[in-house]
Order: C-alpha cells, then structure tokens, then sequence
C-alpha cells in the first residue's frame, strides 16, 4: 500500500511520489533536498490524513499564527488529496522513485 506521498514543486506545478512507508518518504524527502530543479514540501500520511512539512518549511509553519498554520495545513492536504485522487481517476499512474531519481528522466520533467 502506498500511504505516503511526498509532494514537491516542479516547474511551479505540485507532484507526489508514493511510498510505502515513513522511512522511505523521510529518505526521498532528503534525497529531493540535493535536486536542484525540486522543492520539495512534504509528506501527506493518507491513513491519518497528516501533513509533514519538510524541515525548513516546517520552522516557517512553526512560527505562523494559529489562523495561517490551519489555512496553510487545509492547503496543502487539499493539494495531496487532490494529487492522489488524480492518480487514482488515472487508473494508478504513479511516479516512481526510480522514476523520479534517475537524472536522465529528471531533466524530461
């Protein structure tokens, strides 16, 4: 079951990654950190329907008022859900991390 997604900034448009567990979103999220082109966001948790900000952004979550830290929270969950169900309409065409670490195919992106 892929209940994480790692959403990152491309090219100004959203995209998600799935991964299977905690770890391995951790793992992408660090990874997506080195790749000049990403901006990496996050992990959305699909079965607690959580939102992790990525460490910087988190820092900036942090010191947001109550107000803007729960916009900014319904924002980005949104996002993810949206990416997902998107996916899903697609019959399931997902990236992979393969996919997504390959520097070949990064720069068709």
């Amino acid at each position: 079951m892929n209940r994480f997604s790692v959403i990152y900034l491309l090219r100004k448009q959203y995209h998600h990654t799935y991964c299977a567990t905690h770890e391995e979103a951790d793992a992408l999220l660090a990874q997506l950190l080195t790749q000049e082109s990403y901006k990496p966001i996050g992990i959305y948790d699909a079965k607690t329907e959580l939102f992790f900000w990525e460490p910087i952004r988190q820092n900036q979550y942090n010191k947001a008022s109550i107000e803007k830290q729960g916009k900014l929270g319904d924002q980005i969950i949104q996002i993810a859900q949206t990416l997902r169900h998107h996916d899903e309409v697609n019959h399931g065409h997902t990236n992979s991390i393969s996919q997504l670490l390959q520097p070949d195919l990064a720069e068709l992106v």
